[in-house]
C-alpha cells in the first residue's frame, strides 16, 4: 500500500484540532466538578480565577528556562511575548506579536481564540472568560519579573469576549 502524505497530514491535522478542543473541554468539565463539590460555598468566578492563577504560576515558571537576557532586554521581551503567544497557539488560537510604539512594549493580538467558545458551550459568562485570561497572564509575569528583576505588566485593550473581534494586549515595562 502506497503512503499517502496528504491523507496522513490531514489525519494529524484533525487529531491536533481534536486535542486542542479537549483542552478547553477538560478545563470546563473540571470547573463544573469543582462547583458541584463546593456547592453554594463558592462563586463560580472565584473557582475560575483560582484555576487561572495556578495555571499562570505554572506558565511563568515554565517560561523561565526559555528566556535569555544575554542579547538584551528588547530581545528578551520579544521572547517573552512570543512564548505567551505560542502557549495560546498550541491551544488553537491565532496569535501574533508586534513591536509596540514605545520602547520595551509589545502588542500581542489574538485574532482568533477558542476559549470564548468553550466558555459559551459550558454556560460560563464572557466576563469570567476575560477575567480568567487576564489573571493567567498577570500571574505568569510574577515569577518572570522576580527572577529577572524587572517590572513588566500586561493590559487588555480589546477582547473577543466583549465582542471586539480580537484580544489585544499590551505587554510593557512599568
Amino acid at each position: 500500500m502506497a503512503f499517502d502524505a496528504e491523507k496522513e497530514i490531514t489525519k494529524l491535522w484533525n487529531n491536533l484540532h481534536g486535542a486542542q478542543k479537549e483542552i478547553g473541554r477538560a478545563f470546563y468539565r473540571w470547573r463544573q466538578t469543582a462547583l458541584f463539590f463546593a456547592g453554594d460555598k463558592v462563586k463560580p468566578l472565584d473557582v475560575g480565577l483560582k484555576a487561572a492563577e495556578i495555571i499562570g504560576m505554572e506558565l511563568g515558571k515554565a517560561s523561565l528556562p526559555r528566556l535569555n537576557w544575554l542579547k538584551g532586554e528588547e530581545v528578551w521581551l520579544r521572547s517573552l511575548a512570543g512564548g505567551i503567544a505560542a502557549n495560546w497557539i498550541t491551544q488553537g488560537a491565532v496569535v501574533r506579536v508586534d513591536k509596540g510604539e514605545k520602547p520595551f512594549e509589545m502588542m500581542i493580538k489574538w485574532e482568533r481564540c477558542p476559549w470564548p467558545s468553550y466558555a459559551k458551550d459550558y454556560g460560563v459568562p464572557m466576563e469570567e472568560d476575560l477575567l480568567c485570561c487576564d489573571k493567567m497572564l498577570q500571574t505568569l509575569l510574577i515569577d518572570v519579573n522576580t527572577f529577572f528583576n524587572v517590572n513588566y505588566k500586561i493590559e487588555t485593550l480589546k477582547s473577543i469576549p466583549k465582542g471586539q473581534g480580537v484580544c489585544l494586549r499590551r505587554l510593557y515595562k512599568a
